[in-house]
């Protein structure tokens, strides 16, 4: 039993941070009474937690090289429970928000090093049960996150959802001082640190753009001027990377149309089936009035489908070209998204029932192959790098899509704070019809790329995932 200790450490702390990318939603509509925030400030509540992962997943998976892998899980364990305790005691929504940027930044810490030490730990057969398991344990969390989430903020307070990741992580960094064997150092690797700062700044200047856009109009100054500078971030981090002896991210590797195919297919997943949650988890709340629990339990049909399809059909996809996989799965969660505009002013919860099935039909089988696939198209010794950049093209799409699903039902519904019923409406019919065109856009893009490409079955052995991140 003592053997399987490392791998519960790695699961824990795995399952603690992607919970966190979930559990906010449903404690959303208590977090805007409370702090006094309208859909800007929620906005940035779960932004600012996905754009830390997207922005510092490689570059810390490059540091962890550096230094190994264990201290940086270390480090990372800790920098998440004080920034969960900041979360939990934070006055003011400026407050909670620069707390989450700092839980993301934990969170990537964590994220970029699990598999490395469990390849570091296990061998032969028990590293593919210990990968096996950590697959599992990601693909759950996000229902976990929203039944938890709403366990907490009804029965004590949305403050509880942070308070709960302190003694798990104390745990876990206990487990995993003793657990995990000496790190493995490479000093002559170098960090790439201005790819890392351009990235972010891309990263944030689009995201923070398109919000101000929603809440201020498209004509606002500043809105455009940092688009403009996320736009020219973007730029410069492609010439960085382009001349860089040690990039973070080779953009040789966008040659590589199976691999350009699966970036597509990961960012348009989490755009199109998650981005639009926080506005579903508002409706059920403050327009039906469902308590933070039973919100929960009615956004739970997607990641139940999700686990079981994946769970059923998983053992014959690893023959299937990833166009259909990939692409098809992606095609089927933007149909799953359109019919969520079902939804009208006298819908209950149950109109959520028939997308969320589909959603989750299409993500059982479109996320298990995502890194498998992206893995399998760039030689071994970029395995590691392919892997962080699949996770990092899911966050991103996470976060890029809260904000562009956002202001779109700020547009269309013309408010930022409770408003009437059928003008709600509108606004997430407009925000999850949008949805559904990126899911559908990006899976025929995703799957023309794809199409010939190779299979998930070179990735599948317990060896594949040796280098990832």
């Amino acid at each position: 039993m003592r053997k399987w200790l490392p791998l519960f450490a790695a699961c824990l702390g795995t399952l603690m941070l992607l919970i966190d990318v979930t559990i906010v939603n449903v404690a959303l509509p208590d977090m805007a009474a409370d702090l006094g925030t309208g859909l800007s400030g929620l906005q940035w509540i779960i932004d600012g937690y996905a754009l830390a992962l997207a922005a510092l997943l490689l570059a810390l998976g490059s540091l962890a090289d550096r230094l190994g892998a264990k201290p940086v899980y270390l480090v990372g364990l800790t920098v998440f429970a004080v920034a969960s305790l900041l979360c939990g005691i934070a006055g003011g929504a400026t407050f909670l928000v620069i707390s989450r940027v700092l839980q993301g930044i934990g969170g990537a810490a964590m994220f970029a090093t699990t598999l490395s030490l469990l390849h570091a730990t296990y061998t032969g057969r028990d590293r593919g049960i210990a990968f096996g398991a950590w697959g599992a344990v990601g693909g759950a969390a996000a229902g976990l996150g929203v039944v938890l989430g709403g366990v907490l903020t009804d029965l004590l307070s949305w403050r509880w959802i942070f308070f709960v990741n302190l003694p798990v992580a104390a745990v876990t960094i206990a487990l995993s001082v003793t657990a995990f064997p000496t790190a493995q150092r490479h000093p002559g690797r170098s960090v790439d640190l201005p790819g890392m700062l351009s990235f972010t700044a891309a990263a944030i200047g689009l995201t923070f753009g398109i919000i101000r856009a929603g809440e201020h109009g498209w004509g606002d100054g500043l809105a455009l001027g940092t688009i403009a500078l996320g736009a020219a971030a973007a730029a410069a981090f492609a010439v960085i990377e382009s001349r860089s002896a040690a990039p973070m991210f080779p953009l040789g590797l966008l040659r590589n149309r199976v691999f350009g195919g699966t970036l597509l297919g990961a960012s348009g997943q989490t755009f199109a089936a998650f981005a639009a949650t926080p506005l579903i988890s508002l409706w059920l709340q403050q327009q039906l009035h469902l308590s933070p629990l039973h919100a929960g339990l009615s956004m739970l049909p997607m990641a139940v489908t999700a686990f079981a399809v994946a769970g059923l059909t998983g053992r014959f996809l690893h023959d299937v070209a990833p166009a259909w996989t990939i692409g098809a799965g992606l095609i089927l969660i933007g149909l799953g998204a359109g019919l969520l505009t079902l939804i009208g002013p006298g819908s209950s919860w149950t109109a959520l029932i028939p997308g969320f099935v589909v959603i989750g039909a299409g993500a059982g089988v479109n996320a298990p192959a995502l890194v498998a696939v992206g893995m399998a198209a760039v030689p071994p010794q970029q395995a590691g790098t392919a892997s962080g950049a699949v996770n990092t093209a899911r966050q991103l799409g996470l976060a890029l899509g809260v904000a562009v699903l956002g202001t779109v039902f700020r547009t269309a519904s013309g408010a930022d704070r409770p408003l009437p019923l059928a003008r709600f409406v509108d606004g997430l019919d407009a925000a999850v019809l949008t949805a559904s065109l990126v899911g559908i856009v990006f899976g025929i893009a995703a799957f023309a790329l794809l199409r010939g490409g190779v299979h998930t079955t070179a990735a599948a052995s317990p060896e594949a995932p040796a280098l990832a991140r």
